[in-house]
């Protein structure tokens, strides 16, 4: 809510300098009032939910007012076109920033759809993920399937999504890259669900996980093997994903837009996937000099010892 209110207040300081015939005096924004309550409560470590209730609303008022002096300007004789795309879309923004924050205010909600927190970035969403670290996170959310040790982007959303529902749809993409269903897929306990069970067994395949009901004594063995091999299987995303973010920098995304930051991703993936090409070739290739050299030394010995 403070950088809207800043960033107002210079569209408002914008639009009054280039006005040709400009009111006599300036709008007020009491903005040097309005940074020192920010300050008060920002400096706070940890302010009391009364205290930010109530600094929101003093920053609310703020940001209403100088919406309507915007507003005046532009009845005024003020031209839109005199601000540049960049504090255009700002503006933008921030009407809706406002709108989002005014309705949680008088409703007394936390949450409200599509919610924007970042006035550079609109499509970046808050993601509770409940970690100790860092409970919410913000960025994209993408969901990556392992073929082969090749990792393939699947999905990539700015909203939290439900990865269980794309179980079927990335099934059928793998029958569209390669002909067939595959034998087995692994995944982890989310996307265990009765219907996505139904699916898999109705086109022969098998789901990695215990099987519904308790097992029996006799097979019971068997089960947790099936088990471990379908986890020991299944790290192989979870490696992934740690790869990407510690050699390939998809931990630190700077693009700001959300096609380029898009982009970073997918190249990031492209990048990985052909680390693991080369390694295969060269693995390929270390394998086949060493043949060479082991029919070489035998040939070797064949001959001295016949002379």
């Amino acid at each position: 809510m403070n950088q809207a209110r800043a960033s107002s207040e210079r569209i408002l300081d914008r639009l009054y300098k280039t006005m040709a015939t400009p009111p006599a005096k300036k709008p007020r924004t009491y903005r040097q009032k309005a940074r020192q309550g920010y300050l008060s409560v920002a400096k706070q470590r940890r302010p009391a939910a009364r205290v930010r209730r109530k600094a929101v609303g003093q920053q609310l008022r703020y940001l209403r007012r100088n919406l309507k002096q915007i507003d005046g300007l532009l009845a005024a004789g003020a031209c839109l076109c005199d601000l540049t795309p960049y504090w255009y879309r700002r503006l933008l923004v921030i009407h809706e920033v406002f709108r989002q924050q005014w309705q949680m205010y008088q409703q007394r909600q936390r949450r409200i759809e599509h919610r924007i927190v970042s006035l550079s970035q609109p499509h970046v969403r808050p993601i509770v993920r409940g970690k100790a670290g860092s409970p919410v996170e913000f960025g994209a959310k993408i969901a990556l399937s392992c073929v082969c040790g090749y990792a393939l982007l699947e999905r990539l959303d700015w909203e939290a999504f439900n990865e269980s529902t794309d179980l079927v749809e990335q099934v059928e993409r793998y029958r569209d890259r390669f002909g067939c269903y595959p034998v087995s897929v692994h995944v982890d306990q989310l996307y265990r669900t009765r219907a996505n069970r139904a699916w898999c067994q109705a086109h022969g395949i098998r789901l990695s996980g215990p099987p519904l009901g308790r097992p029996k004594a006799a097979e019971k063995p068997a089960t947790t093997a099936q088990m471990k091999q379908d986890a020991a299987i299944r790290n192989g995303v979870e490696g992934k994903f740690g790869q990407a973010k510690r050699r390939f920098g998809l931990a630190r995304v700077m693009a700001k837009l959300a096609s380029t930051a898009a982009t970073s991703i997918a190249v990031t993936v492209l990048v990985m996937n052909l680390e693991q090409r080369l390694r295969a070739f060269i693995f390929f290739c270390c394998r086949w000099v060493l043949g060479c050299w082991r029919d070489h030394s035998l040939d070797v010995n064949k001959v001295s010892c016949t002379g």
